[in-house]
């Protein structure tokens, strides 16, 4: 909710959209208007998809930011449709790993059944 411009009470109600943009009453004033640029700031979205490469979950980084973990993820999922643009054709030559584990074989049981 953003305050009013005319006299900055914080509490509005929505009122219709008008072009394609929601318009909002303010209660205390009855002063109609609509907000230009509603949503996450660059900065915002920026940050949401530097914890996401640094491991983080979609509903953590949500909870941390203050905004949806749907927002979160429709912002990755924006970016990562633009990596085809941005992706080298250059051959790459050197791969680093860091902590990798991996699971190779079965995982046994340590029951008591299995000793009988």
């Amino acid at each position: 909710m953003f305050p009013c411009p005319k006299c900055s009470h914080a509490v509005a109600t929505k009122s219709g959209i008008v072009k394609g943009r929601q318009r909002w009453k303010c209660k205390d004033c009855g002063y109609n208007y609509t907000v230009a640029n509603r949503g996450a700031s660059k900065e915002q979205k920026r940050q949401a998809l530097e914890l996401y490469l640094e491991g983080l979950g979609f509903r953590p980084i949500g909870r941390s930011l203050k905004v949806s973990h749907v927002a979160v993820y429709n912002w990755t999922r924006e970016f990562g449709e633009k990596l085809d643009e941005i992706k080298s054709d250059t051959e790459i030559k050197v791969v680093e790993i860091d902590e990798m584990h991996s699971y190779v074989g079965q995982k046994k049981l340590l029951l008591d059944l299995d000793y009988c």
